[in-house]
């Protein structure tokens, strides 16, 4: 298992419209091959940042997969209007496993 981190930056004043599209584009990831959950985390310390976590079976099920869909173009659609800059993604593995 694989995990995306993805580090989002709000452009101020519009938190809750990324929140709101993050919501809505869960599913969109939920029914990705490889998929195994999705979460959007407000950074307590700095509220206009954010962490999407995505549980991934391998990262080419993101990395290939997902990031070549139709359902990944909805999501940038749907909360990329709302990032104050791109965001910077990286995939970990568990080395305790």
């Amino acid at each position: 298992m694989f995990l995306e981190i993805a580090e989002i930056v709000a452009k101020p004043g519009e938190e809750q419209a990324l929140e709101r599209a993050a919501a809505a584009a869960r599913p969109l990831f939920l029914r990705a091959r490889g998929c195994a959950g999705m979460e959007f985390h407000r950074v307590v310390e700095q509220p206009g940042s954010y962490k999407l976590i995505v549980r991934w079976v391998t990262v080419e099920d993101h990395t290939v997969r997902f990031r070549g869909s139709e359902d990944f173009q909805e999501w940038r659609r749907l909360a990329g209007p709302h990032f104050a800059e791109p965001p910077v993604v990286v995939h970990t593995r568990d080395v305790l496993d």
